[in-house]
């Protein structure tokens, strides 16, 4: 599980994407920019493959605000990712 309170990489994503696994789920933290301001996208998706290798449609995508709290926001939204579709996580693990 990712500790929130460890979980400080804004600086980070603010000049690189932010990429890591947790058990067989695969996670994406970037930048984006669009009308309303800046933005965290937060994908995640099934291991074995890296983003540009997985199929669009195995992606799940979520948007937060571009702020510390952003950051905190979207590692509760990965843990409960992970604590609710273990089991396609763990397919993934097992395809590595």
């Amino acid at each position: 599980m990712i500790n929130k309170d460890e979980f400080h990489h804004l600086n980070y994503i603010k000049k690189e994407e932010l990429s890591g696994s947790m058990e067989g789920m695969r996670y994406m933290l970037k930048k984006a920019s669009g009308e309303e301001g800046d933005k965290l996208q937060t994908f995640i998706w099934p291991g074995p493959l890296n983003f540009a290798k997985t199929p669009e449609e195995k992606k799940t995508v979520m948007e937060f605000p571009f702020t510390t709290e952003g950051v905190e926001q979207a590692a509760d939204w990965l843990n409960e990712q992970y604590l609710q579709n273990k089991s396609v996580w763990e397919e993934g693990k097992r395809l590595i």
